[in-house]
């Protein structure tokens, strides 16, 4: 079984920035693919961004050039750099990482954007 623990997230003002953290309870090496969701109330779960394994990135439009996926492998850990956030980038932001056998999700740490 994997976990996913995510860390980061908190309340900060328009402009500002937040660092998101998921620390995997196995090597990092052993996904496909790792990446951060969000959910904000009342719509659907959204990719914000992803990495695979050989270090390829993806990010939804709104979020380019703003945020940055990153990882430490020998901490067993992503991170989301979030910078020049916007109230409409509050969410609870989720962890996933791929593998061929199965999907895993953290359990989500709230951002909210907000003066």
């Amino acid at each position: 079984q994997v976990q996913l623990v995510e860390s980061g997230g908190g309340v900060v003002q328009p402009g500002g920035s937040l660092r998101l953290s998921c620390a995997a309870s196995r090597s990092i090496f052993m996904f496909t693919a790792m990446g951060w969701f969000r959910q904000a109330p009342g719509k659907q779960r959204e990719l914000v961004a992803r990495m695979t394994s050989n270090d390829s990135t993806n990010y939804t439009d709104s979020v380019k050039g703003r945020f940055t996926i990153s990882r430490a492998n020998a901490e067993n850990t992503i991170y989301l750099h979030m910078n020049s956030l916007r109230p409409e980038d509050s969410a609870v932001y989720y962890c996933n990482a791929e593998h061929f056998l199965a999907d895993y999700w953290g359990q989500g740490t709230r951002v909210t954007v907000s003066s």
